[in-house]
């Protein structure tokens, strides 16, 4: 039996976030046992806490979707940062922490009442070509001229983002499965000028599994690197997610001295052991 946590990421109220499955004590779990468990808890993600081999870094983490594993993502970083906390993990350096994954080390600190990691700099950036383009509006079910804006985000998991005029244009989507079914991709759309939030994002993974992911903290860094980098957003603002799947997922940004940092708050729900 391991040590275990699930922990509710990027919400300010309780079983309105993102869960996230951490199995605290995961060295030694082998590749297949680990994948049948993400695949039994069917959450965006389950993580295995597990010795660094950097010397800088606090601990490893591998990370797994019910589709298999990834080199990163943003809530099971903050999530499990949360849970190792929590449990009596120290930092090596007071006030951050550094946690080694597979696209390798990402610091993260405290910000405000939460946590918020360094966004990992893109794998791949540039704008999409036409042929993706027109798989994305046939899989949205929206006319291609309704996307005002492109890039690949991928900072790992594969990202590639739209951007619509609106952020209620966002929330009025409803996806073709089929044609999504490749597709690792986030829509971004603003809210008007003087709105508690900034942006309005959906994320959509089925190629790990995931139709709809509630909140996504990788998706959102790529997208604030991007939009921030362009013009297009603030050096600090607030962004929404996961209001179509009945969460309330709310998420921060902020830029400075060429770093962007994506944070939120986290709360433990689920505490105990698990057999694997």
């Amino acid at each position: 039996m391991r040590s275990f946590a699930q922990v509710d990421v990027f919400a300010e109220t309780p079983y309105l976030g993102n869960p996230v499955a951490v199995v605290l004590d995961g060295d030694g779990v082998s590749d297949q046992d680990m994948a049948r468990l993400a695949a039994w808890t069917n959450l965006s993600e389950t993580t295995f806490v597990v010795p660094p081999t950097s010397d800088e870094a606090d601990y490893g983490l591998r990370i797994f979707t019910p589709g298999g594993e990834i080199p990163f993502a943003g809530h099971p970083t903050l999530g499990s940062a949360h849970a190792w906390l929590e449990s009596g993990g120290v930092p090596k350096s007071p006030g951050k922490l550094t946690q080694e994954c597979g696209i390798g080390l990402v610091e993260v600190r405290r910000s405000g009442t939460g946590l918020s990691f360094r966004a990992p700099g893109l794998r791949r950036g540039g704008p999409l070509d036409p042929a993706h383009l027109d798989r994305i509006a046939r899989g949205l079910r929206i006319d291609r001229e309704r996307i005002i804006a492109h890039q690949w985000v991928d900072n790992g998991p594969g990202w590639a983002a739209v951007q619509l005029a609106a952020a209620e244009e966002v929330l009025a989507l409803d996806p073709d499965e089929w044609h999504m079914r490749d597709l690792m991709l986030g829509v971004v759309g603003a809210y008007p000028e003087g709105s508690r939030l900034r942006f309005e994002v959906r994320a959509f993974a089925q190629p790990a599994g995931v139709r709809e992911d509630p909140v996504t903290g990788s998706l959102h860094a790529g997208i604030a690197q991007w939009l921030i980098g362009t013009g297009a957003a603030p050096h600090s603002y607030r962004a929404g997610q996961g209001a179509c799947l009945g969460r309330q997922g709310v998420l921060t940004v902020e830029a400075h001295g060429g770093e962007v940092w994506t944070g939120g708050e986290s709360v433990t729900c689920v505490r105990g052991t698990v057999h694997v």
